[in-house]
């Protein structure tokens, strides 16, 4: 912190008393003159907009010297200011309406043209009791401080009729304009006064603003209830969907239950054949062991033994045929049946063994008829299942498989 004799009146600063404005290309620094006086100004290579203001610095600085209660006078070097952006005059409300410093007299100096009005604008709209000025220097603005803490303050009633004019139109707008204040009564003169057309215009644009502010409102209001329009659609289709998916579960499940319960009942009757199977190969065998030692002929006894066996043969490969039934297979011949409701119970049978590669002679065998007989079947099942005359069933039905 440093302290220097500046006008008579001790400086103090201090390194983060600033605030960097990269992209608007400038710097705002603040100190402190003599014991109340709060100075700011800019430090940029080239004429800038002020682009938002900096409460945050203007409040550090205040808590840092203990002027966050006190009265407190401010002074705004303009040196740099061209223009002040939309942003920056809107803050000015939640700086004087909402925060509100103690302001006494808020001074600005070296102020160009292109930015007076906007100053003007501000000085309108402050409280009755802060005064604002513009004056062209620095020292200017110490002797205001000095005459100010004399008592001797601009009194509105010493204001001629055309700056009296003045202020309340600069104020209506920028009421309009940074507080958004479209129901203010405006005072319009009289129809012979100077300044008449100039109050009605304000009068009918704050009309119009007040008709655009409805209208955008009702805007709004549209936009909202159409998307909470969108929002009822987006969940009535969710739970839509939500129970079109419980439903599509459902029925899996009792699918799933149905398949289980089918391969249950076919894993018992395939146990019920095995076991018959087995019983009778036990019994063939016994036969077999006794016609071995019958004392016959020996071509008659090489007969029935052949029969014998051709039948042992036939049951194991019956028993295979039956046991052998996996979910997959089971699976595969429910979707069959569904694809191809005209297949019956034989066919569906002979659809399986084909896709698991058995020949004609055993699956004739397993379905109990002549190889003759078979061909016929097939024949007919080539129909059944929409195949062309170069299709073959068995890459038909392992097709299927895959898919399934």
């Amino acid at each position: 912190m440093s302290k220097e004799v500046n006008m008579e009146l001790p400086v103090t600063e201090k390194k983060h008393w600033k605030s960097e404005h990269k992209q608007a290309g400038y710097t705002k620094h603040v100190k402190l003159i003599g014991q109340n006086i709060i100075h700011s100004y800019v430090e940029a290579r080239h004429d800038i907009t002020l682009d938002s203001m900096d409460s945050e610095l203007f409040k550090t600085v205040l808590e840092e010297t203990g002027l966050i209660e006190s009265p407190i006078h401010c002074f705004w070097d303009f040196t740099h200011v061209a223009d002040v952006s939309y942003i920056y005059k809107k803050s000015i409300t939640a700086l004087l309406y909402n925060w509100n410093p103690q302001f006494r007299l808020i001074v600005f100096y070296n102020v160009k043209e292109s930015v007076r009005i906007v100053v003007e604008s501000f000085a309108a709209v402050v409280p009755e009791r802060i005064v604002v000025l513009i004056t062209d220097s620095y020292r200017q603005a110490l002797d205001a401080v000095i005459e100010y803490n004399k008592g001797n303050t601009p009194e509105p009633d010493s204001l001629s009729h055309a700056e009296t004019m003045k202020k309340k139109f600069l104020a209506y707008l920028a009421r309009m304009s940074w507080f958004d204040m479209f129901d203010e009564h405006i005072a319009v003169p009289e129809f012979n006064d100077s300044y008449y057309t100039f109050f009605k215009a304000i009068e009918a644009m704050q009309a119009d603003l007040r008709e655009k502010e409805k209208e955008k409102a009702m805007e709004l209001e549209q936009m909202k209830q159409d998307n909470e329009q969108k929002i009822t659609d987006a969940v009535i289709k969710l739970n839509a969907q939500i129970e079109l998916n419980k439903k599509q579960t459902r029925e899996y499940e009792k699918e799933v239950a149905e398949l289980k319960s089918r391969i249950a009942n076919q894993d018992m009757e395939l146990t019920r054949v095995s076991t018959a199977i087995a019983e009778k190969t036990t019994a063939l065998r016994n036969l077999l062991d006794q016609i071995y030692a019958l004392d016959i002929d020996q071509d008659v006894k090489r007969q029935m033994t052949d029969s014998c066996l051709s039948l042992i043969e036939t049951e194991t490969i019956e028993k295979r045929l039956n046991i052998e039934l996996t979910e997959s297979d089971s699976v595969f011949l429910s979707k069959l049946q569904k694809k191809h409701p005209n297949l019956n119970q034989r066919e569906l049978r002979i659809s399986l063994l084909v896709k698991l590669n058995y020949d004609t002679k055993e699956i004739a065998r397993s379905v109990g008829i002549s190889t003759r007989g078979m061909e016929s079947i097939r024949y007919r099942m080539h129909k059944k299942l929409g195949l062309g005359k170069h299709q073959s069933i068995k890459t038909y039905l392992s097709d299927l498989a895959v898919i399934f």
